[in-house]
């Protein structure tokens, strides 16, 4: 099939397009620089060098590729997570709400059948104790800033997605672990753990599902070719308590153990979000593996934190 990779050069971007590639689709991947444009090229797509937020271009763009399939791995992350930074995640959200309505209308008038968007999977409303949620869950639209407009957003693009006139799947995934990635090698996740900057806060029971990038992209490989429209967690099989995680990280790594913290003292260094790490829910992968056909190949964070790739 043709396939329009709208966020080529990302975390999974780089991942998937060798697989979608090995699969026997044709994919044409957009990128913003020429630099990055290379490293698409090079793996054997076409690029279209263009940005999703300039309407006229992506048309322009995904109608020349005349795609049967478009994915939208398209987001503006900053390379290091501080929740007390204003605007932290104000050019992901702008991207997320306008450059979605520019791909959905691209790709229906170039007359695509399919989109597959992607979201995330730690994005559920709280419940008392942590739980592990499936796709009915609410999402978490009181979360505390800076979380609380992108939550939103997310809502917004998940449901301008569903509503459309394309078959939309969104994928919503874990915690990114691997190459790329805030807790692969060289990654702000990972400096912090080293610095013993990532404490284990309160009773450290809030539960957080990993999925590795390279599992990400398969089951992305796998929503392309098959899946009915509809929402779709994608994360391990194994949701973590912050307790157990961040040791085992740590020591995968080679970094000292994390401190442990009050809830408290954490609330003065992260702000209100450092309230939510004990309650967080988890997300379940069993709607993924049964209606995509698809497995992480890392089932759980713990092998993949010590053997994946990093």
């Amino acid at each position: 099939m043709k396939v329009f990779l709208a966020g080529a050069s990302g975390v999974i971007g780089r991942s998937l397009v060798p697989r979608l590639l090995a699969a026997g689709h044709e994919v044409t991947g957009t990128t913003r620089s020429e630099q990055s444009a290379e490293a698409i090229r090079a793996a054997g797509a076409t690029v279209a060098i263009v940005d999703a937020l300039d309407a006229a271009a992506l048309r322009e763009a995904v109608e020349r590729a005349a795609p049967e399939v478009v994915v939208h791995q398209l987001t503006s992350l900053p390379e290091r997570f501080n929740p007390r930074k204003p605007g932290l995640y104000d050019a992901t959200n702008r991207i997320r709400r306008e450059g979605t309505r520019n791909l959905l209308d691209a790709s229906q008038a170039a007359g695509a059948r399919r989109l597959v968007c992607q979201s995330i999977a730690f994005a559920y409303a709280p419940d008392a104790q942590p739980a592990v949620m499936d796709e009915q869950a609410p999402l978490n639209l009181q979360a505390p800033p800076p979380f609380a407009e992108g939550m939103r957003v997310i809502a917004e693009m998940e449901q301008a997605v569903l509503d459309s006139e394309l078959d939309g799947l969104v994928l919503r995934y874990g915690w990114f672990y691997g190459p790329g990635t805030y807790y692969g090698e060289g990654g702000s996740t990972a400096a912090d753990v080293r610095k013993r900057r990532f404490p284990v806060v309160g009773s450290g029971a809030g539960l957080f599902s990993f999925i590795h990038v390279d599992d990400a992209a398969d089951a992305t490989v796998a929503a392309v070719e098959r899946g009915a429209p509809g929402v779709y967690n994608v994360v391990d099989d194994e949701p973590a308590a912050l307790r157990d995680w961040v040791p085992a990280y740590a020591e995968a790594i080679g970094a000292p153990p994390p401190r442990r913290v009050p809830v408290w003292l954490a609330r003065l260094v992260a702000g209100k979000m450092a309230s939510s790490v004990n309650v967080q829910p988890g997300a379940s992968n069993a709607k993924a593996k049964r209606e995509l056909g698809w497995a992480p190949r890392w089932s759980s964070w713990r092998d993949g934190f010590r053997e994946a790739p990093r």
